[in-house]
């Protein structure tokens, strides 16, 4: 298969707001190249190097820029949404620098971009006691960390995210053994590994996307939780009535929702179906410029907000 692949170049400020535009629009597969990321590697690796190519570091200060990946389904028509999406930018944030926001394309093979970029992955600790391990990559020493192991694909939750590890953060605060965990849009499963690594009892995954089941199933195997103990689902629990039903039954410790503002405050009127009393939500994917909106959304189902952890551009609110 040919797949087309776009290249939008864009300045390092507005580099999360701008994926965070096109998650919401629907473009979900792309790679962030940040020159900052680059500065700041090596910045916290100089034990590791003592010669930088000084023509590789010019060259990776003039890159910020996110590539994006389409089949060949319509591509005129992707490609004209993206450049409305484009446009609107600079006048939806006017205090954000987006760089120039041009476009370039070409076709490439699926080798190309489906395993390339595995031979430069790491393995990622996140908190205090969560470390993300590639399927492919064996780790002799975790030094003391739980392994959390994901056959990262192409699916969002990768723990590379900022709004994924505040998750990762808060489950270590909010796990003490034994919880029933539900994630509700739990894309590759992350969020459920990672509970039932920290000591929950059980949990199980729902996503709208069908992939995102077999994904997650995956996941959990690999990190030895079998089917008893880790579930996924496809569905919409909140047009889907009778699979709402069917989830919520006996309530959750805990209900995670890592996705964007926008469907977490349509899913809020169904979260409280899902949780025991006193139990906790977990929220995050949310854009800082709308955390009023979604603060008030909970606030509205008669939930309340506990705890709010911040990035520059992100917030990961706790409710009860």
């Amino acid at each position: 298969m040919q797949w087309i692949e776009l290249t939008v170049q864009t300045a390092s400020g507005g580099i999360d707001l701008l994926c965070a535009e096109l998650t919401e629009a629907g473009f979900d597969s792309f790679v962030v190249e940040d020159s900052n990321q680059f500065d700041d590697f090596l910045e916290t690796s100089q034990d590791y190097w003592d010669y930088v190519d000084e023509d590789l570091s010019e060259k990776m200060k003039a890159i910020s820029q996110v590539r994006l990946y389409l089949d060949n389904t319509e591509p005129e028509a992707q490609i004209e949404r993206l450049r409305t999406l484009l446009s609107q930018l600079p006048e939806s944030y006017p205090s954000v620098s987006f760089g120039p926001l041009t476009i370039a394309l070409e076709n490439v093979p699926d080798e190309d971009w489906e395993n390339s970029w595995k031979k430069n992955y790491r393995p990622l600790p996140v908190g205090e006691k969560l470390l993300v391990v590639p399927k492919w990559m064996h780790v002799e020493d975790t030094q003391g960390r739980l392994p959390v192991i994901l056959d990262l694909g192409l699916t969002f939750g990768t723990g590379e995210h900022d709004s994924t590890q505040m998750c990762m953060r808060a489950l270590e605060r909010l796990i003490h053994g034994g919880e029933r965990v539900a994630d509700l849009g739990s894309g590759s499963g992350i969020l459920s590994v990672c509970a039932l690594r920290l000591g929950a009892a059980s949990a199980i995954g729902v996503d709208i996307d069908p992939a995102a089941e077999h994904i997650a199933q995956s996941n959990a195997e690999a990190n030895g939780f079998s089917a008893d103990v880790f579930s996924a689902y496809t569905g919409n629990v909140v047009e889907d009535h009778a699979l709402m039903q069917k989830l919520s039954a006996g309530g959750y410790e805990i209900v995670c929702a890592n996705i964007v503002a926008g469907v977490i405050v349509q899913l809020l009127p169904v979260v409280p179906n899902f949780l025991k009393p006193n139990g906790i939500f977990l929220c995050s994917g949310i854009l800082r410029t709308r955390e009023d909106e979604v603060r008030q959304a909970i606030e509205a189902v008669g939930l309340h907000v506990i705890d709010c952890e911040r990035t520059e551009q992100w917030c990961c609110l706790t409710a009860k």
